[in-house]
């Protein structure tokens, strides 16, 4: 895989450089400020059209981008900054394209220091210039150069936690179905370094040897199962699991139904008793804690039979993830039961149904509105009296369309990060997209990780 290595005290060169630009977004403004603590009105711009929106810092927050050059890059990890002598001047507005570049001017043998000259400029236009002192490391670290997400503040890092929870266990053999592009082939390498999996290539050796080897990366011992076209490595990599050689699977860059479709085959896939579903688990920074969002990706306008089984497969997903008995929040678009809304009498149903004991593990309630299930404010507001309402894990949704929009509306306004696994199934399986990030498809490795482990104690009983 193509990755970054720092470079050592002894193998600086002066005159050395590295550089790096970007055009800053919103919130990397907003982590700047926050970062320096320099939220001095005369040092940060309000928006003309958005009173309260930040389109400016000036150039001494800037300065923490030269660290993370520093740091990052050249001389890299094992870096540590000792003293600065920077000058500021200037601003930076969201959109503007940044350049940062740091070059060695001097080497210190008998300290181990090392002298760096580093600017910072929009255009022709210096913002930071001077010099650092650093400590170079001495032994040689290297790291991915798999895309770093954007930068989101956090109140709650969900998939920092599921990835500790993995630490200890061993890593799980994974079909990864068709990797035959940059995304699909480098995520699945970089669950394997993380030892998440342990990835068995399915698809036409050649196209992924010369994936492979355009993006510099390793395949050297990996297994790789070799098929003709994409519609054979979703078989292939389904059949794999039925034999019981991997215990989960991975979407490479083929079309999800391609995959889906070799998972719910009736004689050669791997369905089980229970209905085959999707959950979103989601890292959304305003809330509180994890969030599972299902079905958004495969049942269209499920019976109430169908959304038993959905609620069931989620539950036991929470509690894999740590949830002991998760909320379960059965939305609609009002909380009052209305003969003439069906998911209202659904919800109603699913709630007698876990009184009954047809549905175990979970606290239901519903209908609820999406206000009243994830705030205790609106919840009081209408006198909603429930030991779910305004602490729901789990938003359970009436058909793909609001829940495929409530999962992007909460990704792209809310800057939720999102991990997608399929359940009902005798492996896990992931499906990943092209827009998803490196810590979403971590996300959802980790995620089927997790599963995978608790299925070698109680595997589904399948249908033959």
């Amino acid at each position: 895989m193509t990755a970054y290595r720092n470079v050592v005290f002894d193998d600086l060169e002066v005159g050395a450089t590295a550089s790096a630009e970007r055009a800053l977004t919103q919130t990397e403004i907003e982590a700047l400020v926050l970062v320096s603590g320099d939220v001095e009105p005369f040092h940060v711009e309000d928006g003309e059209d958005s009173p309260g929106e930040l389109v400016a810092v000036d150039a001494v927050a800037v300065s923490s981008v030269i660290s993370g050059m520093l740091e990052r890059r050249l001389p890299g990890p094992g870096t540590r900054i000792v003293a600065t002598r920077l000058d500021y001047s200037g601003e930076v507005r969201v959109g503007e394209q940044l350049t940062a570049t740091v070059t060695v001017r001097a080497k210190h043998p008998d300290t181990g220091l090392v002298e760096f000259e580093c600017v910072a400029r929009v255009g022709e236009r210096r913002l930071v210039s001077g010099t650092v002192i650093v400590e170079a490391p001495r032994r040689h670290v290297a790291y991915s150069d798999i895309a770093t997400p954007e930068i989101i503040l956090r109140r709650n890092d969900v998939f920092a936690r599921l990835l500790r929870q993995c630490e200890p266990l061993e890593p799980v053999t994974c079909a990864v179905a068709h990797p035959c592009d940059r995304d699909s082939l480098l995520g699945a390498l970089e669950a394997a370094r993380r030892r998440l999996i342990v990835p068995v290539l399915v698809g036409p050796e050649a196209r992924i040897r010369a994936v492979a080897e355009a993006n510099g990366a390793d395949i050297a011992g990996l297994r790789i199962v070799p098929t003709e076209h994409s519609h054979a490595s979703a078989a292939t990599a389904v059949a794999l699991a039925r034999a019981g050689e991997v215990e989960m699977l991975m979407k490479g860059s083929l079309h999800t139904d391609e995959v889906l479709g070799a998972v719910v085959a009736s004689q050669a896939g791997l369905r089980t008793e229970r209905r085959v579903s999707h959950v979103f688990v989601m890292d959304v920074p305003a809330y509180d804690r994890m969030l599972l969002v299902t079905d958004a990706a495969i049942n269209i306008e499920p019976t109430l039979a169908e959304k038993a089984d959905i609620v069931r497969n989620a539950i036991d997903l929470a509690q894999v993830l740590g949830i002991a008995q998760p909320k379960v929040a059965i939305l609609s678009a009002v909380e009052m039961v209305n003969p003439n809304i069906r998911s209202t009498l659904d919800a109603a149903a699913l709630c007698k149904m876990a009184d009954r004991g047809q549905i175990e593990g979970g606290v239901l309630d519903g209908p609820l509105a999406f206000d009243n299930a994830i705030s205790e404010h609106a919840a009081r507001t209408k006198g909603i009296r429930s030991p779910v309402a305004g602490r729901a894990d789990i938003l359970m949704v009436p058909n793909i369309e609001s829940g495929n929009m409530l999962a992007k509306q909460l990704q792209y306004f809310a800057g939720a990060d999102s991990a997608g696994v399929v359940l009902g199934t005798r492996v896990p399986v992931v499906l990943t997209s092209r827009a998803d990030n490196v810590r979403m498809r971590m996300g959802s490795a980790a995620v089927a990780k997790l599963l995978a482990h608790a299925r070698r104690k109680l595997a589904p009983k399948a249908v033959s």
